[in-house]
């Protein structure tokens, strides 16, 4: 489970995240949802340790910033960063070193077979295009098997194949009762994916979607009513359920 109660995040006298709460449950795939700018990454970086923050964060009932909570959480950046003198493969057995895992050889090769790295394990950090850095980004956060992920536009640059392998990903993890939370702008690329979906504009979130009481084609209306009038639905209030 992740919860978050009123995370707030300022640079300056500008607040990327003002009084942001949410909470997704084990099993769920949560979906952060809007435009550009809108503060999206700042609350999954805020998640992840990488932003101070005022509020409170809890994964799996454990402070966001303890130590316990780490070991169990996973984080995919928009933008992967790899240490360009290591290869793909020094790149998994590092987290896996880490962590302390222990992780055999068929099961490393499992999942760089899955996403098409196997072939390319020995290409150094510093040769990856953008699509095979978040492939990688990807098979890190996986390799620990954790009980809540974080994904951050996941599939912008990945190519189909590998956007199909991500979808199916998400709904084993579902399945396995993980946490899942994928921020996006990109509504047709997790349409089939949510169980709850938060939208967030200008800091806030302006209004929270079950996918079970809003119906499929509704939320291309949903998504640019929030993009192009700046809103939630009509009537709804700053972090209210419909």
């Amino acid at each position: 489970m992740l919860e978050i109660t009123g995370l707030t995040k300022v640079y300056e006298k500008y607040k990327a995240a003002d009084e942001v709460s949410l909470t997704i449950g084990n099993g769920e795939i949560g979906i952060l949802l809007g435009p550009n700018g809108a503060g999206k990454s700042t609350v999954i970086k805020s998640i992840a340790g990488l932003l101070r923050y005022q509020g409170s964060i809890y994964i799996k009932g454990k402070e966001a910033r303890s130590i316990e909570a780490k070991k169990v959480f996973a984080y995919v950046p928009e933008l992967p960063a790899m240490y360009e003198a290591l290869t793909v493969r020094e790149h998994m057995d590092f987290i896996i070193h880490a962590y302390h895992l222990q992780t055999s050889e068929a099961e490393v090769q499992k999942l760089l077979e899955r996403f098409e790295l196997w072939d390319k394990q020995d290409k150094l950090g510093s040769e990856l295009s953008k699509g095979m850095m978040q492939k990688v980004s990807i098979c890190c956060a996986l390799i620990i098997h954790p009980d809540v992920i974080l994904l951050d536009e996941p599939m912008v640059g990945l190519d189909p194949a590998a956007i199909k392998e991500l979808k199916q990903v998400v709904l084993e993890l579902k399945a396995e009762g993980v946490t899942v939370l994928i921020s996006t702008h990109m509504l047709e690329m997790v349409r089939e994916l949510w169980d709850i979906m938060f939208v967030m504009d200008k800091g806030h979130i302006v209004a929270s979607y079950r996918k079970s009481e809003v119906k499929e084609e509704d939320l291309e209306e949903l998504f640019f009513h929030v993009t192009d009038a700046g809103g939630g639905k009509e009537g709804s209030r700053p972090g209210e359920e419909l």
